[in-house]
């Protein structure tokens, strides 16, 4: 894609959400479901079902998704998406690949240590990029990317999060 048909994609987008604020805001879903035998959660993708379940150092064997891999995995694909846009729009050639790992103290999370923190302490995102563009430029387009990158923002800020627990609904049973 190049970025004469970004812009044609995006231009009628973003007047409407200009005259329209209201209709910028998209709520989107995902659901899973809990596995009854084991220690486990399926969730449907756009193109399949994922299962996760413990990373095995707390206690899991491997063969499922560990939830924070996924979380990362969401970061690296959104950041790339993003970088990709943002390379676009500037009318830059880049290539390369996207990394991101996190360090989690399994203390936290398995009830060892009260002071452990429970979820991921450092992340680091990398961008190992291809490119002829200059410094000046590659500097525009980290800032960009880090800026409109949706998973990365939403970890910077930590938004409100509402937990709730219902029973008696969609087939589950009150206990």
């Amino acid at each position: 894609m190049d970025a004469s048909t970004l812009k044609d994609l995006q231009g009628p987008l973003k007047a409407r959400y200009r005259e329209d604020p209201d209709a910028a805001v998209v709520t989107l879903k995902a659901d899973g479901e809990l596995d009854g035998t084991g220690v486990a959660c399926r969730v449907r993708t756009a193109t399949a079902l994922a299962e996760a379940g413990l990373h095995p150092a707390t206690g899991g064997d491997g063969t499922q998704l560990c939830s924070g891999d996924m979380l990362l995995e969401a970061l690296v694909a959104c950041a790339g998406v993003t970088l990709r846009a943002v390379a676009t729009s500037l009318g830059l050639d880049v290539s390369g690949r996207v990394y991101a790992e996190g360090d989690l103290d399994f203390r936290g999370t398995l009830g060892v240590a009260k002071d452990a923190p429970v979820g991921f302490r450092d992340i680091r995102l990398t961008f190992d990029l291809d490119s002829a563009a200059s410094e000046d430029e590659l500097a525009t387009l980290l800032k960009l990317t880090e800026r409109y990158c949706v998973v990365l923002q939403t970890i910077r800020s930590a938004p409100h999060t509402d937990v709730q627990m219902r029973t008696g609904v969609s087939g589950a049973t009150t206990g």
